[in-house]
This record gives structure tokens, sequence and C-alpha cells, in this order.
């Protein structure tokens, strides 16, 4: 639109010139070889003005011949890029799609046409093609090439990193990924696996500088940055709690202050006050991450927070933890601990059983199996809560790609995974498909009916030998098809029992079931003092 208004107004601004020209009559004279040449101004400035448009035509058409065989040449030059990247598109949708002959032909088509070092992603498309043949080694050719290009370096990183990991080689994947890192911080796969390399290692500090780089680049939301930073900080208290104190407690403090929900942090941030004797604030941290989410460890870590403490007090600091978190399993399966501890039975049963009343599960049957053994050691009562436990649902616990420990851990032992390990319950046993209400006081027994009388046989007098030899057919006939056969006794058989035969004494005992783990009969008067638990 531009172009067409100021073209207007040069052919407006020409024609007032030629109009002021043709209103000012004038003539032009011109002396040339001897010769006068007398003409109107008009004319002459027509004259003139042909004369440099024919000499500007002439100029194009003598540049035009000079430049033609660059331009044929460039003609056929771009045809042929053309060609070549559209060769290129189709190859690289082909290879997207999965059709590795279609993208190996179009490789080859585009190689021809285009020169590899002017377009880079043509060794792309040769790398994808080699993948989708399976042709795994010469993929990696490619990619190991491509680390001499700077503008490839990452590319052939990538793709040797991905090659690493599908050979199960963490080592090379990891150096793939460092290098990358180092290049390109933004790249999250390079600094995802490079922190998993860093925390396997055990180094704290460098796996602090990533997560605060991933945070400035913003590849990470900043929630998720604090949980990372307060799982690692956690990690470098635990790691220097022996070595160096008071790191161990900045740090604790430090991860504690950005999750106070996390009970590891809470945990070891108390740790670490109490052993330099703060039991105030290490009290404080503990109850905060009490009121967030009640945990075994935290109220472990409180109750004996004072090692010269007595039972007593033990007791009063599990009640207090019950009154910030009431109605809550686990407050009440302090409480019982603390009461077993202190040989209050009425208040650890009555606390176990209000457990078991808000979250059936097989720590309160264990507890409640020991509060039985200690008040009354009625084995009995015991083996029926310990029946109970085994049905019961898991304890939580921390757990992490299918592996379950009883102290938190950083990182995943399977896969190296940060943050991995969850509290929760493992997976249920198979049984637990198939449990009872056995439990419930409504619970209704199937009544079984007993077979109807069978229809009375007619006697058969039998002689004492002829009764010994259907008994030992019987027997006979059991043995063949594996089976137990009892004989019956009967008058024959005890008149062919000779008289010299010996008496046989009574089993002192009944044979104990499989699943009956029994008493032994020396350590029947003894009462054990370990506690139960079934892992």
């Amino acid at each position: 639109m531009i172009r067409i208004l100021i073209f207007l107004a040069v052919v407006f601004a020409l024609g007032l010139g030629f109009a002021w020209l043709a209103d000012r009559p004038g003539e032009m004279i011109v002396t040339f070889s001897g010769y006068q040449y007398q003409v109107s101004l008009m004319v002459a400035a027509v004259a003139v003005v042909a004369v440099v448009a024919a000499v500007m035509i002439v100029w194009w058409l003598i540049k035009s011949l000079w430049n033609s065989p660059y331009t044929i040449s460039r003609y056929f030059r771009v045809r042929r890029r053309d060609r070549g990247y559209q060769a290129l598109s189709t190859g690289m949708i082909a290879a997207g799609a999965g059709d590795g002959a279609l993208a190996r032909k179009k490789t080859k088509e585009a190689a021809k046409l285009i020169r590899s070092d002017q377009e880079p992603l043509i060794q792309l498309l040769e790398a994808q093609a080699s993948l989708l043949e399976g042709d795994h080694e010469g993929a990696r050719e490619k990619f190991e090439t491509m680390l001499d290009d700077p503008e490839m370096r990452l590319l052939g990183l990538r793709g040797l990193y991905l090659e690493a990991e599908r050979l199960g080689d963490r080592n090379a994947a990891r150096h793939y990924a460092g290098r990358a890192a180092v290049m390109a911080p933004q790249l999250a796969w390079a600094a995802e696996s490079t922190l998993e390399d860093l925390t396997g290692r055990g180094d704290w500090d460098g796996a602090l500088k990533l997560v605060e780089a991933q945070k400035s680049t913003r590849q990470i939301e900043r929630d998720a940055a604090n949980r990372r930073r307060a799982v690692l900080l956690t990690a470098k208290a635990l790691a220097l709690t022996d070595s160096d104190p008071d790191a161990a407690r900045t740090a604790a403090l430090e991860a504690n202050r950005l999750r106070p929900d996390f009970a590891p942090a809470a945990v070891a941030a108390a740790k670490a006050l109490f052993r330099q004797n703060d039991m105030r604030k290490g009290s404080k941290i503990l109850e905060a991450a009490w009121k967030a989410e009640p945990h075994p460890e935290i109220a472990e870590l409180y109750t004996h927070a004072r090692p010269a403490d007595a039972v007593l007090d033990r007791l009063n600091r599990a009640k207090k933890l019950q009154e910030m978190k009431k109605n809550h399993a686990e407050s009440s399966l302090t409480v019982a601990r603390a009461a077993l501890d202190a040989q209050d039975y009425k208040t650890a049963r009555q606390e176990a059983e209000a457990a078991i009343r808000m979250d059936r599960r097989e720590g309160a049957y264990l507890l409640l199996a020991d509060i039985e053994e200690a008040e009354t050691g009625d084995q009995g009562k015991v083996r029926q809560l310990l029946s109970k436990a085994v049905r019961a649902p898991r304890d939580p616990a921390w757990v992490a790609d299918g592996v379950i420990s009883e102290h938190w851990a950083p990182v995943s032992p399977i896969t190296g995974k940060l943050d991995a390990f969850e509290w929760r319950a493992p997976m249920e046993r198979l049984g637990q498909l198939i449990d009872s209400d056995e439990d419930r006081p409504d619970a209704v027994v199937p009544v079984i009916a007993a077979p109807e009388k069978p229809a009375k046989e007619k006697a058969i007098e039998l002689t004492p030998a002829a009764a010994a030899e259907r008994s030992t057919a019987a027997a006979g006939a059991a043995s063949e098809r594996g089976e137990d056969q009892v004989a019956p006794v009967t008058a024959a058989a005890f008149a062919a029992v000779p008289a010299d035969a010996e008496a046989v004494e009574p089993a002192e005992e009944l044979a104990r079931l499989p699943d009956d783990p029994g008493v032994d009969p020396d350590d029947g008067h003894e009462k054990s003092p370990r506690r139960f638990r079934l892992f």
C-alpha cells in the first residue's frame, strides 16, 4: 500500500513538472559540430527523459546477459534445495510415524540434494532411521559424530543418553547428562539425571546448587523446589550428625523451616536440638509437626526426649500429644504404648481398643497382645489377637518402588529417585481379600445343616478270619489310593491280640496344628519381656 502511494506521488510530481514547463514556453539552442539546433523547451525535456530511459534499459539488458549464467545456476540450485527440504520434511514425518523404510529412502534422497554440513537435520534423520531399523550401533555412531558439531552437540548427547538408558548403563547415561547440564543447565532431562547422580554419590551440596539453578530457571515450581531442598537438607543433616553436629543442626532447621510438616526434617531438627540440650525448641518443632500429621517417629522422640524421665512422665507427655490431635489412631497408640511401659494396663487397653475402632490395623492388635500377655498371661487370648493382627491391614511404613524401610531415606534404593519414599500402608496381603468379619459384634455365623441319617444297612456276620481278611483288603485298597485308613476296633481284633503283647503308653500331648505356634513346656512358666511383632 505504501509503495502504491509513493508511485502515485511520483507520477503526480512528474505531471506537475511537465505542466509547469508547458505553461512557460521557451527555446533551447544547442550548437554541435558547426551546426545549431533549436528546439522548444518541452521537446528538450522529453528528449532528455527518453535518453535516460533508453540508457537504463540498455544497462539492464547488458547486466542481465552478464549475470545470466549465475541466475540460471541459482535457479536450479534453489529448485534442488527445495526438493531436498521436501524430502527431508517427508522423512522426518515418516520417522515420527515409525515408517523406517520411507525414512531411510527420504534420508538418501535428501543427502543427495542437500549437503549434510549445510543441514544438520539430515544427521538426525539418519540416526532416527537407524533406530527404526534396529541398527542401534549405527545410531550411536551418528550421535557420536554429532558431538564434533557445536550446533548438534546437545542433540548427540541426548541421543547417547537415551541409548545408555535403553542398555541399562546408568553410569554412561549420567555422564552424558552431566556434560549436557554443563552446557545447558535449562535442560530438564540433563538436570534430573545429574541430580540423581549427585544424590547417589551423597553430594548434597552439589544437589542443592542444582536445585537452586532449576528454581532460578523456572524448571520446577517454587513449592516443588522447597520440597526438594527440604529433602536434601534433611539428608545432609543425617549425614553430618556425628561428624559435624553444628552443620547438621543448621541444615535440619532450614529443612524444617521450608517444610514444617515433613516428619523426617522435624525429627532430625529435634534430635540435633536435644543433643545440645535445647529441649524447649526441639519440643515445639515436634509439636508443630505432630499437629500437621501425627507420626510414630515424632511420638517416640517426643516421649523419650529426656532419657532420665520416669515412665509416668513419658505417659504425661504422650497424653499431651493426644490433646493436640484428638480422635486419631496414632495418638491413642502413643498413649497406649506409654501406659504399657508405666504398667497402667487399664489405660493401655482402653487406648489400644480405641485405636482399633478408629483404624483397624495390625500394630494395634500386636500392642493389645502385648498388653494381654503383660497383664494376664492368657496365651489363648494372645494367640487370638495375633491371628487378628495377621488378617488386619498393615501399618503405614516408608515405601519406595516396592521396598519397605523402617527408616526414611532420601533416595530410592531401586531407581535412585529423589524423595521416593512415602509414608503409607504397603500393599495389602492376599489374605486380606478373604478376611472375615469376626470382629463385628453383630456378625452372623452361618449354620451348616447336618447330613441326613443314612439308611440302616443289613448286618452281615463274619467269622474272625473273614473279618481280618476284609480289614487287610480294605487297608491295601486305601494304601493304593494314597489315603490313610484307620481300621475299626472290633471284638475279633481284641481276640487276635497275643497275650504277651506290650502295652502302649498314651501320648502326653496332642500334636500341634501347622499354624499353631504353641508354647514351649520349659518356658511356659516364664513370661517373655519381648513384645510381639509380625515383621
